[in-house]
């Protein structure tokens, strides 16, 4: 008993109560004791009980969120996470989710806030990585977009997505070799990958390989699902291809595949005109320059084909349409002289009016 009120608090200990009293004051004490440890337990256990009600909500309401935003109901998505923030502002699928729908109408800046705060608090998960790198590259901070490929790339090599955007950082950097590198690493994961694909052919067509771009639009036809649609920018890049071959004909059938699937989209249309102009049919070029023209009035390209298009037309009325020498030239030499420098691209190697989509943005 002595050892025991020598372990109390100062104020039991200095008491010299007997043995039994000491006893029931002891037991006392202890039971106080005991309650405030239960007590302060008991309200931090309340306190998570109470966050955990409100993460499942959250969660709750941005599953709900995905769900619209995957039918295409973006404003209903936008509520529906904006609400899940509310009640905890540490969910990143919620950050992500509003990203999303606030870059679909155009509030940029803001979505890649959002976005950028879902990364953190995902611990970096290289899904949103990418599309954090997709939406600097889109708003031209290419040194953000390559900083976060690389990044991107340290979290997970075997994806075919992150290496695609590495391979377009590259392309933005002017690194050429280096995205085509990127790119077949992207096709060595996901042979399928359609955009990459794409990709990969516009810059067989900035280099003139044209026989790669083609074999490339072959297999990403190839591997287009049944009652899935060739992209139009397939079947124009192809058109290009066809042209500088000069297989005429098949070169013809696919830009006007490639008007069918995109009728909104100018480039193929000049891309029409401009092969026909070039086969001397500057009659049947009018059409299709008009509706480039309609589409993209202030397009240079357009502009220029025109004027083309005008110069032989007037010369077929004036009678000199066949028989031309000197400076009275055919059509195709008209394009060959002026073409190029009123129509190229940067960086495009092509001397052919069709190969030359400036003034457009390729889809």
């Amino acid at each position: 008993m002595k050892r025991l009120a020598r372990s109390l608090p100062l104020p039991f200990a200095a008491c010299r109560l007997p043995a039994s009293q000491l006893a029931v004051w002891t037991l006392i004490a202890w039971t106080l004791t005991a309650g405030l440890i239960s007590c302060s337990i008991g309200c931090r256990a309340i306190s998570q009980y109470g966050e955990s009600k409100q993460s499942i909500a959250a969660r709750r309401l941005s599953r709900q969120g995905l769900e619209a935003m995957h039918a295409g109901q973006w404003d209903v998505a936008e509520g529906l996470f904006s609400d899940a923030l509310e009640l905890t502002a540490a969910d990143d699928r919620a950050h992500w989710g509003l990203a999303e729908s606030l870059w679909q109408r155009g509030e940029r800046q803001i979505a890649l806030k959002h976005m950028e705060e879902a990364v953190r608090l995902s611990a970096s998960d290289p899904r949103l990585m990418r599309r954090l790198g997709k939406m600097y590259l889109d708003l031209d901070r290419v040194a953000d977009a390559d900083r976060q490929s690389l990044a991107a790339l340290q979290a997970d090599r075997q994806s075919a997505e992150v290496w695609g955007l590495r391979g377009d950082c590259l392309v933005k950097l002017g690194d050429i070799e280096g995205a085509l590198a990127a790119y077949h690493q992207a096709l060595a994961l996901q042979p399928d990958y359609s955009d990459v694909q794409l990709e990969l052919a516009e810059l067989y067509r900035q280099q003139g390989r044209y026989d790669r771009l083609l074999a490339t639009i072959d297999r990403l036809q190839d591997t287009i699902g049944e009652g899935d649609v060739c992209p139009s920018r397939a079947h124009m890049l192809r058109g290009i291809a066809l042209h500088q071959l000069q297989r005429y004909g098949d070169a013809q059938r696919c830009f006007q595949d490639a008007i069918a699937s995109d009728p909104k989209n100018p480039e193929p249309h000049l891309h029409l005109a401009a092969l026909l102009l070039e086969q001397g049919d500057a009659q049947s070029a009018r059409a299709p320059l008009q509706q480039a023209i309609t589409l993209s009035p202030q397009s240079p390209s357009a502009i220029a084909l025109a004027q083309q298009v005008r110069s032989v037309a007037e010369s077929v009325e004036r009678g000199f349409a066949t028989g031309m020498e000197g400076k009275n030239e055919h059509p195709q030499g008209i394009i060959g002289r002026t073409g190029t420098a009123e129509l190229a691209p940067q960086n495009a190697p092509s001397t052919k009016v069709s190969e030359r989509a400036g003034g457009f943005k390729q889809r």
